[in-house]
């Protein structure tokens, strides 16, 4: 559950940065009162923290071997 979780908002997160790149608009800050404001900074941590979790998908034994069987499937 934490890994779909994590997954979905790091997903919110690269659609946020999509946003920001194509059409200057950061959504994030919008939503929540700008950049600096305490809510805004606090996503952009909590994003940034499921980042880094969702690294440790890449080297899991179970998620290689989910894929493996998917694949056969």
């Amino acid at each position: 559950m934490w890994d779909k979780l994590c997954l979905s908002l790091l997903i919110i997160g690269g659609i946020n940065w999509g946003l920001v790149g194509v059409f200057q608009f950061d959504l994030v800050a919008w939503l929540f009162g700008g950049t600096a404001s305490f809510l805004s900074r606090a996503i952009y941590i909590i994003v940034a923290i499921c980042a880094v979790w969702c690294i440790t998908l890449l080297f899991r034994r179970e998620a290689a071997s989910d894929t493996a069987v998917a694949s056969n499937k």
